[in-house]
């Protein structure tokens, strides 16, 4: 079985900074991609692109670890941020998509 458990979310000023970081554990033979998504009230659950000067995406393939480090933040990046993976828990599987979560992002004006 395969878990995504989110880490570094919470309140911060407009203006702050945020590290999320997304570890895949249990029966793991490949990760194919891991990356992030995004959930504000009353919206549809969206893709967090890389955006130069904000949002960086960055993985370490030996922890099996994705992380989201975001500057700048403004009160509009208020979500839920989730982690996404496909992975194939063993050599023989097919891609199999996982989420983590969520934690919760307020940014404050």
């Amino acid at each position: 079985q395969v878990q995504l458990v989110e880490s570094g979310g919470g309140l911060v000023q407009a203006g702050g900074s945020l590290r999320l970081s997304c570890a895949a554990s249990g029966t793991i033979y490949s990760i194919d991609d891991m990356g992030w998504y995004r959930q504000a009230p009353g919206k549809q659950r969206e893709l967090v692109a890389a955006v130069k000067g904000r949002f960086t995406i960055s993985r370490d393939n030996a922890k099996n670890t994705v992380y989201l480090q975001m500057d700048s933040l403004k009160p509009e990046d208020t979500a839920v941020y989730y982690c996404n993976a496909d992975i194939r828990p063993y050599y023989y599987s097919a891609r199999i998509t996982y989420w983590g979560q969520g934690t919760q992002v307020t940014v404050s004006s």
